[in-house]
């Protein structure tokens, strides 16, 4: 009796096979990166809307507290200071929702109006205790997005998107 054997064919991927598969992986991980990485404009909101918090967490603070609370800002970031029984500025370390804090890269503080009038000088806001405050427009930019943090006289602070305005109109609804 002869044996004869019959050889299977070798199972495997071809080539081409395994450059399809390569190419719809690569286009998968493409996609969920693009979905899952926020935006200039997500991010830059995120951040308007955490300044603007922030404002009116140091308008209450002073309300409460009857000491006054200042706002600053560089190219990299902002703080907040104290005025002390001697009357003089300290910054707030003592507060993790106060402390400073640094913007995200290409982030920035890219105008600051107090009444509509540029300040000169270096940016810095003051929050009293009897709660009069002036009505001020806080524009942040990230690229060509632009929001405003606007605050009014009688110490609402909101976040509206583009650069707000100068006008009067915007910081005094």
């Amino acid at each position: 009796m002869n044996s004869v054997t019959i050889s299977e064919p070798s199972r495997g991927f071809t080539l081409i096979e395994m450059l399809v598969v390569l190419m719809i992986m690569g286009l998968f991980i493409g996609l969920v990166s693009t979905i899952t990485r926020p935006d200039d404009r997500a991010l830059l909101k995120l951040e308007a809307e955490r300044l603007s918090q922030l404002l009116d967490f140091a308008v209450t603070e002073a309300r409460l507290t009857g000491k006054s609370i200042a706002w600053t800002a560089d190219e990299s970031g902002y703080r907040f200071w104290r005025s002390g029984d001697d009357a003089l500025w300290t910054e707030i370390r003592d507060s993790e929702l106060l402390r400073a804090r640094t913007l995200p890269q290409g982030m920035s503080v890219s105008d600051f109006r107090v009444e509509n009038m540029r300040p000169q000088g270096p940016m810095r806001l003051e929050f009293t205790p009897q709660g009069s405050s002036l009505a001020f427009t806080i524009d942040v930019s990230l690229g060509a997005e632009h929001y405003a943090i606007i605050g009014s006289p009688v110490g609402e602070v909101r976040v509206v998107p583009g650069g707000g305005s100068t006008n009067g109109e915007v910081a005094l609804r």
